[in-house]
């Protein structure tokens, strides 16, 4: 199964070359989009974002001395601004209790120690931990998400019922432990899901057409 990983990966770079994952000046934006993106779009972060850097507040002090209501109103374009807002001031307060604002502290923490302490933040689920991990840490955590699950499930890799724990150790089992690969083949799923592998499979065109079974893509039972 390595071997057929890494012949995906080699297709999909192939096909879509580096996909420059994750946008943004530093770790400590690349963090806060990492926040801002649940159940949204980049170029709503991005206006987000824009807000936070035009008012000066791209750090930990800055922006955790920032009042609630006046964060929501700052972040407003990323949508349900309200929860991320709250959600993002959590971060912020554990950063600063627990590592003095200095994320260079934050990541030297063990990494699945880490994972554990952003897990136990309000709002904080596997997918945005890793996530703060991989692209904001530089530490090797596989993220998966949606489009990882229907392409791998579709071709007949994992079962359709695989929880996100069990996807992310079975890629982390099946590649090198390496930040760069994490990265690039994350977002190349990202990519080759959002053109092919929606709800409803687009096969046509895809680089990973010919290696669904010969039933074509598999889905699960209603």
């Amino acid at each position: 199964m390595s071997d057929t990983l890494i012949e995906v990966y080699n297709r999909l770079f192939a096909a879509y070359g580096p996909q420059q994952w994750w946008p943004g000046d530093g770790p400590f934006e690349v963090l806060v989009g990492a926040v801002l993106t649940q159940n949204t779009s980049w170029k709503n972060v991005e206006k987000a974002i824009r807000n936070l850097k035009e008012a000066d507040l791209l750090d930990p002090h800055r922006l955790y001395g920032v009042p609630v209501e006046e964060l929501e109103e700052l972040i407003r374009p990323a949508g349900y601004f309200r929860q991320k807002a709250r959600r993002l001031h959590d971060v912020l307060e554990y950063l600063i209790d627990q590592h003095a604002g200095a994320l260079e502290a934050m990541f030297s923490t063990p990494m699945a120690d880490l994972r554990d302490q952003l897990l136990a933040i309000r709002g904080i689920g596997p997918e945005t931990a890793d996530s703060i991990l991989l692209y904001a840490g530089n530490l090797p955590s596989f993220v998966v998400d949606t489009y990882t699950h229907r392409v791998l499930a579709r071709h007949g890799w994992v079962d359709f019922q695989v929880d996100y724990y069990e996807l992310k150790d079975f890629m982390e089992s099946q590649l090198p432990q390496d930040v760069k690969l994490y990265n690039e083949y994350h977002a190349l799923l990202v990519r080759v899901g959002k053109l092919h592998c929606g709800k409803q499979p687009r096969c046509a065109g895809c680089p990973l057409e010919d290696l669904l079974p010969e039933s074509g893509p598999l889905e699960p039972l209603s």
